[in-house]
This record gives C-alpha cells, sequence and structure tokens, in this order.
C-alpha cells in the first residue's frame, strides 16, 4: 500500500511540470509571422466581406500576443492586437479590435485549440458576449475564428474566419 502510494506521489509530482512544459511548446509552436484571409461578417443576417491578413505573434512560456491587420475591399484595414497570459491551460488578456477599446478574454487549451470567452468592450452582433477561437492547422497553419449569437434566433452565427498561413 505504501509503495502504491509513493508512486501515485512520484507520478503526480512527475506530471505537473510536463504540462507546463507542454503548454510553453504550444504557445512557441504557434509564435511567428502569419498571412492569410477569410471572411467577416458585416452584421448578423448580412453578407460576408473577404479579407487579407498579415500578423506578427510572440510568445513566451506564460504568455502569447499577436498585432495584425486585415483589409477589406481594398481601401479598408483595420488593426487588431490580442494579449494573453496562460496559468496552466487557462488563459485571460483583452484583445482590440476594430472599436480601438480592449475587450476581456479568458479561457482555456484543449489540444491545438485556444478557446475563449469573449466581453467585447462595445455591443457587437446586438450583445456584447461571443467565443474567439485560435487553432493550430498542421505545422504552418492557424485559425481564427469568432462566433457569435444572433439575437433574435438564438443561433451560434461565424462572425470572422481566418485561415493563416506561417510566412
Amino acid at each position: 500500500m505504501r509503495i502504491l502510494a509513493a508512486s501515485a506521489l512520484i507520478v503526480s509530482a512527475l506530471a505537473a511540470p510536463s504540462a507546463q512544459a507542454s503548454e510553453a511548446d504550444f504557445l512557441k509552436s504557434i509564435e511567428g509571422s502569419w498571412n492569410g484571409g477569410g471572411k467577416v461578417l458585416r452584421s448578423i443576417g448580412g453578407e460576408s466581406v473577404n479579407v487579407k491578413c498579415s500578423m506578427q505573434s510572440d510568445a513566451s512560456d506564460a504568455s502569447y500576443s499577436m498585432n495584425g491587420s486585415c483589409r477589406a475591399l481594398v481601401v479598408i484595414k483595420r488593426g487588431f492586437n490580442a494579449s494573453v497570459k496562460a496559468a496552466g491551460n487557462a488563459y485571460s488578456g483583452t484583445y482590440t479590435g476594430a472599436s480601438g477599446k480592449p475587450s476581456s478574454l479568458s479561457g482555456s487549451r484543449d489540444g491545438n485549440t485556444i478557446s475563449f470567452d469573449v466581453t467585447w468592450a462595445n455591443e457587437e452582433y446586438g450583445d456584447r458576449k461571443a467565443t474567439m477561437t485560435i487553432q493550430k492547422v498542421g505545422d504552418d497553419g492557424l485559425r481564427i475564428r469568432t462566433i457569435d449569437r444572433d439575437p433574435s434566433s438564438g443561433k451560434s452565427v461565424v462572425t470572422t474566419d481566418l485561415q493563416m498561413r506561417r510566412s
């Protein structure tokens, strides 16, 4: 019985640093220069606009930041940035988009995807809540999505869907 308890203690002590290392490794794996594009919904029930985007992201053992911009219709350019801190697989931080005001992010990572609950600084698409995901796709891909709720139907609507490639 003592051997079993000692074994469990050793295994749990060894597992904790490994979890932290995998988080740092994951963050480093999505660091770099990215280019791509996708679609952004102008309003719930409205049409999507094609965008081209570029982004630089930086990572440390316990933080991740991104700074970029997207261009639509040749003349419209909007910047965005985010900065989050990791504690284990839990994340919190801020995102600043077209409004220029910081919105709060809080979430966690599961596999290759960080999922955030977003509280917008201003009302967006009928409320102040959304979900944002940052997903690592293969070695050189990144997908960033924002999902809002249609206030009239209650259904989830993808409002931003960007496919980025390491450049």
